[in-house]
């Protein structure tokens, strides 16, 4: 899907201030309501915009610790074992991969005891072969879209 640079306008706006109301948005851009509506269907449409909630952090629900968990899986059974992911509420997301491991999982835990009981509680998962856990120490460049948005609005101004 092409992005202009209207829709990179768009797209700061609701990064940079995300409870701002859609009339406000369109007084802030110079242009119609009708039009910024559409545009925010159509990017929702087209799943470039793909959620509009609040941004929540597990260390202040009491879940202070991260850490990043490969999972090897028994061939034939990649589905079965990420359907059982889900059941997990401690992972927080998990993507197939390539390379070292089937599955790359985000966890979050209570503390490092913890970690090592949702762990342990993978490892015990039908076609799970093995797991290798990596705990995250600081957060060095937090989860961010901004910088792309502006790189692509710079690219579509040209």
């Amino acid at each position: 899907m092409a992005v202009d640079e209207l829709d990179t306008r768009i797209l700061r706006l609701l990064l940079e201030q995300p409870r701002t109301s859609v009339r406000e948005y369109a007084r802030i851009l110079g242009v119609a309501r009708g039009t910024l509506q559409a545009r925010l269907d159509r990017l929702e449409r087209d799943g470039v915009i793909t959620g509009t909630g609040p941004a929540l952090s597990p260390a202040a629900l009491g879940h202070p610790v991260l850490a990043f968990v490969h999972i090897e899986v028994t061939q034939g059974h990649l589905d079965d074992v990420g359907d059982a992911l889900a059941a997990v509420p401690e992972i927080v997301e998990a993507f197939s991969i390539t390379g070292g491991g089937d599955l790359l999982t985000r966890v979050v835990a209570r503390d490092n005891g913890h970690l090592e009981d949702v762990i342990q509680s993978l490892i015990s998962m039908p076609g799970v072969v093995r797991t290798r856990t990596e705990v995250a120490l600081r957060e060095r460049v937090p989860h961010r879209l901004l910088p792309l948005v502006e790189s692509i609005g710079r690219t579509a101004a040209k």
